[in-house]
Formats: structure tokens, C-alpha cells, sequence
């Protein structure tokens, strides 16, 4: 499994627009094969910052969302409505058990 991370902030005449893009994009994402949770909340501290967090079965899974093109269209609006946004990632989960 691996756990994707990220955040966006958006300027504050675009917060509304980013934030209807995000939770289009998580609602196609909860619907691709593999995609184990896909979520978007406000930062309490920065209500204008966009948290993601996203739980893909494997790589494979993860590497067939970025290629949809919602992913990409969803990047692109990102582009045009944030002020910031921080890297991406991508962290694998190492069972122990």
C-alpha cells in the first residue's frame, strides 16, 4: 500500500473554485480500481490550504490515476487557482505484522 500526501493554497478570490475541483477530483479518485481512501480537508490554521490524503493498493494503481485525464485536468486547475502548493508524496507502508 502507499500513502500520497499533499497540499494546496489557494488565493482567496479562487478558494471556492479549487475547492469544487478538489472534491470533483476525490470523488472520480474513490471510484478508480485500487484507490483505497481519497480525501480533501481545510486546514484549521489556513482556511484558504486544501490537505490531501489518499491510500492506492499499489504503484501500478497509483500510476494508472496520474494518468487519467480528471488527474490531469484537476492539475491544471490547480495551476491556475493556487498561490502555493507543496510536493507531492509518496510514502510506502511497510507491514509488520
Amino acid at each position: 500500500m502507499l500513502i500520497v500526501t499533499g497540499s494546496i493554497t489557494a488565493r482567496p478570490e479562487s478558494f471556492e473554485a479549487l475547492r469544487e475541483a478538489a472534491l470533483d477530483h476525490v470523488r472520480r479518485s474513490r471510484a478508480e480500481p485500487g484507490c483505497l481512501t481519497h480525501s480533501v480537508q481545510v486546514d484549521c490554521e489556513n482556511p484558504l490550504r486544501l490537505v490531501f490524503y489518499e491510500e492506492w493498493a499499489d504503484r501500478a494503481a497509483l500510476d494508472v490515476h496520474f494518468a487519467q485525464p480528471g488527474s490531469g485536468a484537476f492539475m491544471r486547475a490547480v495551476r491556475d487557482l493556487s498561490a502555493t502548493s507543496t510536493r507531492v508524496r509518496i510514502l510506502p507502508v511497510v507491514d509488520r505484522a
